[in-house]
C-alpha cells in the first residue's frame, strides 16, 4: 500500500530543494521539481482529509458501545458514510501516487482518416473534427489545422491539426484507434442504417531539442496543389512534400499558398510521427507501432462505436456506454475521458502491484 509518513517526508525534502538556490538557478530542474511538488501536495491534503476521516471513525465506533437504539442508527448511518469517504480518498491517494507520464504536458497532432465507408467515413471524419475542436474551445486550446483532404460532400479523407494547450496529450491520447459509426446517411434513400469506421493517430509534439532530423535525411518535393475534382488552388509550386530517407515516412502539405509555410507545416508533422517512432521504440512493451495503432479502418476493429439512432456511445475498452450522444458530438467528452483516465490509473497500479 502506502504510508502517509513516507509522502509527508517525500513533500519536505522537495520543499527544501526547491528553496535552494541552485535549484532557482536552474530553471528547467526548478519547473520539474515544482511539478513533482505540487502533486505530493496533493497527495498529502488527500492523506490530511484521511486521516481527520479515520479519527471521526475512531470516535463514532467509540460511541456505539454507550449508545441507545435510536442513536445506534444514527452512528451506523454516519459510519458507512465515513467509510465510503474513506474508501474513495484511498484511491485517490493510490491514483495520485502513479507516476505522471513524461509525454502528458505535450501538445499534440491528431490525425483523422476515413477508413471504411466511403463518402459517410469521410462525413464521420468531418463530424470528429468539430467534436474535438468544440472540446478544445471548452478547455481554451489552440487548434491549427496542418493539412486536409476535403472531399466535394464536405467531408475530409484525412484531416491533420496540432493541438496546443495545458493537458492536451494526457487528456486526449485515449482518443487513437478506430472509430465506428452507425447511422443513416443523408444520401441513403432507403432509411437503412450503415456501418463506417475512422482512423484516429494522435502524435506527441516533441520540441525541436527532443528529435534532431539531418537535412541530408530529407528529400523536399514541391508540386502544385490541387483541389476538390483535381482543379488547381493555384498556379504555382506551392505544395510541398517531404520523405524522410532512413524511414521512409513521406508527409505532404498543400493548404497554404506559401511554399515555406507548406514547408514548416510538413515538418511539424514529420518530426511529431519520427518523434513517436522513437517513443515506441523506447516503449515497446507498452506500446506498438503507429500502424496497430490506427488499425487498417476496418469495420471490425475499433475502441468506440457512435450508435446515432439510439442516441448511444459505447467505449469498448472500458465497457462504458452512455446516451447522450447529441451531447458527446458537440465536444462533451470529460466523462468517457475521466473513465479512461481511471481505468489506466488501476491498470498502471495493478502492474506495480497495487489493487487500487
Amino acid at each position: 500500500m502506502y504510508d502517509l509518513n513516507e509522502i509527508e517526508q517525500k513533500y519536505r525534502a522537495l520543499e527544501k530543494e526547491l528553496l535552494a538556490p541552485e535549484t532557482i538557478a536552474n530553471k528547467e530542474r526548478y519547473t520539474e521539481l515544482t511539478r513533482e511538488f505540487n502533486r505530493i501536495a496533493r497527495i498529502m491534503g488527500d492523506g490530511q482529509k484521511l486521516r481527520q476521516v479515520e479519527r471521526d471513525m475512531s470516535e463514532y465506533n467509540e460511541m456505539l458501545s454507550a449508545a441507545d437504539e435510536g442513536m445506534r442508527e444514527e452512528i451506523n448511518t454516519e459510519l458507512d458514510h465515513l467509510e465510503r469517504l474513506k474508501e474513495e480518498l484511498e484511491k485517490k491517494i493510490l491514483i495520485g501516487l502513479v507516476p505522471p507520464d513524461p509525454l502528458d504536458d505535450k501538445n499534440i497532432i491528431m490525425e483523422i482518416r476515413a477508413g471504411t465507408g466511403g463518402d459517410e467515413a469521410a462525413l464521420f471524419a468531418a463530424d470528429l473534427f468539430r467534436m474535438y475542436s468544440r472540446y478544445c474551445e471548452r478547455n481554451t486550446w489552440k487548434v491549427e489545422v496542418l493539412s486536409s483532404n476535403e472531399i466535394g460532400v464536405g467531408g475530409f479523407k484525412e484531416i491533420i491539426f496540432s493541438i496546443a494547450g495545458r493537458g492536451v496529450y494526457s487528456r486526449l491520447k485515449y482518443e487513437r484507434g478506430v472509430h465506428r459509426v452507425q447511422r443513416i446517411p443523408i444520401t441513403e434513400s432507403g432509411g437503412r442504417i450503415h456501418t463506417s469506421a475512422v482512423t484516429i493517430a494522435v502524435l506527441p509534439e516533441p520540441k525541436a531539442t527532443d528529435i534532431e532530423i539531418a537535412h541530408d535525411d530529407l528529400r523536399i518535393d514541391v508540386f502544385r496543389a490541387r483541389g476538390h475534382g483535381g482543379q488547381h488552388v493555384n498556379t504555382t509550386d506551392s505544395a510541398v512534400r517531404i520523405t524522410h530517407l532512413p524511414t521512409g515516412v513521406v508527409v505532404s502539405c498543400q493548404d497554404e499558398k506559401s511554399q515555406l509555410k507548406n514547408k514548416e507545416k510538413a515538418l511539424k508533422v514529420l518530426r511529431a510521427r519520427l518523434f513517436e517512432q522513437a517513443e515506441i521504440e523506447r516503449k515497446n512493451a507498452e506500446a506498438a507501432d503507429r500502424r496497430n495503432q490506427v488499425g487498417s479502418g476496418d469495420r471490425s476493429e475499433r475502441i468506440r462505436t457512435y450508435n446515432f439512432p439510439q442516441n448511444r456511445m459505447t467505449d469498448h475498452r472500458i465497457g462504458l456506454t452512455l446516451y447522450k450522444l447529441d451531447l458527446i458530438v458537440e465536444g462533451d467528452l470529460d466523462e468517457i475521458i475521466e473513465a479512461l483516465t481511471a481505468a489506466e490509473a488501476r491498470n498502471r497500479l495493478a502492474r506495480m502491484g497495487i489493487k487500487g
